[in-house]
């Protein structure tokens, strides 16, 4: 019996990844520098989604063994950057971000990733919106 509900369960976690869903997703940032007195949009990708996570209610070592916290995490990413038009000398005006390539579930490195996402403010401009910056 129990060789017979292999092929399921084998199918079942080949499936979790797709089901569950971490890839590239479109993503746009509004970029602005209160020096620079405008905001630019910019439109890059992202890795977002879902990743297979289990925690077991045993304590000690035993329990760690079952533990699975993975995340959706880059798994290639390039740097571009943009100038910030309007921006007196004194201020920089190069903004770099970044554009996801490739993503995959994975355990988050804390020395490479952010693992806890917290809304900082709204993803709208306060100052003039300039224009639209395609990656």
């Amino acid at each position: 019996m129990g060789f017979v509900a292999l092929p399921h369960i084998l199918l079942f976690f080949s499936a979790a990844g797709v089901l569950l869903g971490c890839s590239l997703r479109n993503f746009t940032l509004h970029v602005e520098k209160p020096e620079c007195g405008r905001c630019m949009v910019i439109n890059t990708t992202i890795c977002s989604g879902m990743c297979f996570s289990q925690d077991s209610n045993l304590r000690g070592l035993m329990g760690r063994a079952f533990l699975i916290q993975a995340v959706c995490v880059y798994q290639s990413v390039e740097y571009r950057s943009v100038k910030l038009p309007g921006c007196p000398a004194h201020a920089d005006p190069l903004f770099v971000y970044p554009i996801a390539r490739g993503c995959h579930c994975s355990k988050c490195n804390t020395v490479r990733n952010e693992c806890v996402h917290t809304l900082r403010r709204s993803h709208t401009c306060r100052l003039k919106q300039l224009q639209t910056t395609d990656q």
